[in-house]
């Protein structure tokens, strides 16, 4: 069973669960499908439906917007508003693939780097290509950047 139909079939669980904030993210997230499948369309792709990884690079940016909103209502005294971000970002992430930890990207940075044969810097681009074909979703691609510069630097 595809990502799109995993998040229905968890929609109507919450509908039938009563599960208000569950319910909320879920169509979010595919209100959040919907608009990339139309924006991809005018973008003139070929295909009508975004592919599954192209869903995981999209709920990897819907979390970065979320951890971002929580550390602006924490600065501004608005914890309840903080929690709904925070509930938001476990259903989300509860369809993504297991995030690695420090460890783990570095060596996946490590056999990539190889794998390409990437000496400088100036390799940069092909790296980065490979870990977002790979490891979409799996890795935050910011802090990759960051490690692909510390081992090729």
């Amino acid at each position: 069973m595809g990502l799109r139909e995993d998040i229905t079939a968890a929609l109507k669980d919450a509908m039938k669960a009563g599960d208000k904030k569950r319910l909320g993210a879920l169509r979010l997230m595919q209100a959040a499908i919907k608009d990339k499948d139309i924006n991809s369309r005018t973008d003139g792709h070929d295909s009508a439906l975004t592919s599954d990884a192209g869903i995981m690079e999209l709920f990897a940016k819907m979390v970065k917007q979320r951890q971002d909103s929580i550390a602006a209502y924490d600065q501004g005294g608005r914890p309840e508003l903080a929690q709904a971000e925070r509930d938001e970002i476990t259903v989300i992430q509860s369809f993504m693939p297991k995030q690695m930890n420090d460890e783990e990207a570095k060596a996946a940075v490590a056999e990539v780097i190889k794998a390409v044969g990437a000496t400088s810097v100036k390799d940069m681009g092909k790296v980065m290509a490979e870990l977002k074909a790979k490891f979409a979703g799996q890795m935050d691609m910011g802090k990759a950047g960051g490690i692909v510069k510390a081992l090729l630097g």
